[in-house]
């Protein structure tokens, strides 16, 4: 089962793809990075995402990637839709329609009260979510090796 990142332009953004390739890399399954365009609330949902955006996005992982250096990065590609103004609803719908096992989104440094509402995708997908949701803080994150806890098995 893949591993999804939400993708998001920003340093918390490429922390979270940094993160996301590690977790491929050492559970050995593939990276889908998820990009939703949104479309307002008057716009579309569900049809692809403009391709200018979708190579922006892919070459935003290269980067990351690039960046990273070290081992060969696992089997990845950007899964892309629209939605309108229901991101964190897109994300999850993504999610379930690959399969994937996790999924890694990045979020910034709140105050005390941010803290408490972390943020309305953040939020909502930690709420919403069937499955494990990894949040990666942001720069620093980049600068530290990320280290992936083996999963016990009960027989």
């Amino acid at each position: 089962m893949p591993v999804a990142v939400a993708h998001n332009a920003d340093a918390e953004g490429r922390a979270a793809v940094a993160a996301a390739l590690d977790w491929a890399q050492v559970h050995d399954t593939t990276l889908l990075v998820l990009h939703v365009q949104d479309t307002g609330r008057d716009g579309a949902s569900g049809t692809p995402a403009d391709a200018a955006e979708v190579t922006a996005v892919a070459k935003d992982v290269e980067d990351v990637i690039g960046e990273r250096g070290g081992p060969t990065a696992p089997q990845w590609k950007v899964v892309s839709t629209t939605s309108a103004s229901e991101v964190p609803s897109a994300l999850l719908r993504l999610c379930a329609e690959h399969d994937a096992e996790v999924l890694v989104i990045g979020s910034r440094r709140r105050s005390e009260v941010g803290k408490f509402f972390l943020g309305g995708t953040t939020q909502r997908i930690l709420l919403d979510s069937p499955i494990p949701v990894l949040v990666v803080k942001g720069p620093e994150a980049l600068s530290r090796p990320f280290v992936v806890a083996a999963r016990a098995t009960v027989d």
